[in-house]
């Protein structure tokens, strides 16, 4: 990566007619949020950073190069993704090192949250480096405060495994945590995480689908598990982007007896015995002694040693 730096002179945005000049930004690693969707919900300061780095790093050119377009900004971005991090990486803590500004956007959204920017961020850390993020638009926010789901408590989970089994563990793992639970999804795997959420969870588990956030198609589709999972099923086609977002439980929120044996054979499956109780009455708050006697109930009606 050979970085060209635009004269200071031509560092600036448009707003409408009006050419703005950026002012000098001072040594640092900038991470900008930039939107998810409508191109309107860029930060002013966020446009004074893009145009006024000395070096600006992104995912994808092309992506990034519509923002920079709609805005008037000339500065050059360079690519830094999975593929190319070990190489690029390096080059842009060179740039911080010899004073200049490094401003890293993701294609959408706030970077390091499930991009690649989070080892660069830890990179510049590690070298002294100032990190400064420039706050905006996320998906997972974005969709938690329209879902109607309790906003109080929240956990971010990024992507649900794609296997069924990791995909169902997963979902057992944080079964019982006691605030909203927000996923990324693929619109191609969406009905088959629902399905994934009714075995593991229950029908009457409260959740929201968020799809197209900001777009000119944004939809919010609440209802039960059990709901959302007959709407997505079948030969249903989703598309966009899609943030999964799941009530936490009631207090007084049993696990039904279909529920605790799935989760008591996903767990017996890559644990022995005695773990898997333990487990599943860390996760169900349910007797471990029960559930052990269970599961070797379990194991004896299927023919498996216990």
């Amino acid at each position: 990566m050979r970085v060209t730096e635009v004269p200071k002179t031509q560092r600036g945005y448009r707003l409408a007619n009006t050419f703005v000049p950026a002012r000098p930004v001072e040594p640092a690693l900038y991470l900008v949020a930039t939107p998810i969707g409508n191109l309107q919900d860029i930060t002013l300061r966020a446009l004074e950073t893009l145009a006024g780095a000395d070096v600006l790093a992104c995912e994808d050119t092309r992506v990034t190069r519509v923002l920079l377009d709609r805005y008037g900004i000339v500065n050059r971005p360079y690519a830094y993704h999975e593929h190319n991090a070990d190489e690029v990486g390096p080059k842009l803590i060179a740039a911080l090192d010899e004073g200049r500004s490094v401003a890293l956007v993701s294609d959408a959204g706030t970077p390091l949250v499930s991009d690649p920017g989070y080892r660069l961020g830890q990179m510049a850390i590690e070298a002294g480096h100032r990190v400064v993020p420039i706050p905006g638009a996320s998906a997972p926010l974005a969709g938690l405060v329209g879902s109607g789901l309790p906003s109080d408590a929240f956990l971010f989970a990024g992507f649900l495994p794609v296997k069924e089994k990791g995909r169902r563990d997963r979902l057992a793992e944080l079964s019982r945590i006691p605030s909203t639970l927000i996923f990324f999804e693929s619109p191609h795997r969406i009905g088959a995480s629902l399905a994934s959420a009714v075995a593991i969870l229950g029908p009457t588990r409260q959740a929201c689908i968020a799809r197209e956030l900001t777009k000119a198609f944004e939809e919010f589709r609440r209802g039960t598990l059990e709901e959302l999972a007959d709407y997505y099923g079948g030969e249903r086609v989703v598309k966009g982007e899609v943030v999964f977002l799941l009530a936490p439980p009631e207090p007084d929120d049993v696990p039904g007896a279909v529920e605790v044996d799935v989760l008591l054979r996903e767990l017996s499956a890559t644990m022995p015995t005695a773990k898997a109780a333990a487990e599943a009455a860390r996760l169900t708050g349910l007797s471990r002694k029960d559930l052990y006697q269970r599961l070797l109930g379990m194991k004896g009606s299927d023919g498996q040693e216990a």
